[in-house]
């Protein structure tokens, strides 16, 4: 171990909703069976890499604490959660199909859904898990499994300038604390959903 500071983000597995473009939120919505499938794969994926992960910690839902419990398991380490880490609420949103949103709200419906969580609110929480998991937990690495919406602020508040595409269902993303800042060292990857032969992030 090299004692770096490593956070292993990790957007949960995919949801019968996340497959009809339903908005969950904090609506709490079980894996699907390829969600449970998908969090297997990144389990043995995880196993089979040298880095050593020291536990994991997840959002209070379900989708979430699903996802970490397989991860928890096949790589014998602790799970925690922390409600600081659960989606944004998306307010009236919730439940709506995309035509549905379309319809009540128009393209730009984002900027006009009554009862949404705001951008600061999600950052302030979201820092606020960083900083006192960062002082807890100096020199070790560990997974954090949470949510699309959550985890895009949190990757702009954190890394400047890091590609801001469309965070995948079971995605992994990497970073490191160097010198006061972090550091990418994996970003959005799903390499493991496609069964092939994974990199290897080293110690």
């Amino acid at each position: 171990m090299s004692g770096a500071t490593r956070i292993g983000w990790v957007r949960h597995g995919i949801t019968e909703w996340n497959q009809r473009g339903v908005i969950q939120g904090v609506t709490d919505i079980p894996l699907s069976p390829e969600g449970l499938r998908q969090a297997r794969l990144l389990a043995d994926r995880l196993s089979r890499e040298l880095i050593g992960w020291h536990g994991v910690c997840c959002s209070d839902l379900q989708r979430a604490v699903q996802t970490a419990e397989i991860l928890s398991s096949r790589l014998g380490i602790p799970l925690m959660q922390d409600a600081r880490l659960r989606e944004r609420s998306f307010g009236e949103a919730e439940g709506t199909t995309p035509a549905e949103r379309l319809e009540r709200w128009g393209e730009n419906w984002r900027s006009c859904v009554p009862g949404q969580e705001s951008d600061d609110s999600v950052r302030e929480r979201g820092l606020a898990f960083v900083r006192e998991w960062t002082e807890t937990h100096a020199g070790e690495s560990w997974l954090v499994v949470t949510h699309g919406s959550f985890l895009a602020r949190m990757l702009q508040a954190l890394c400047k300038g890091l590609d801001d595409s469309h965070l995948l269902n079971m995605s992994l993303t990497v970073l490191e604390r160097q010198q006061e800042e972090w550091k990418p060292l994996l970003h959005n990857c799903t390499k493991h959903l496609l069964e092939e032969e994974q990199p290897t992030i080293h110690p």
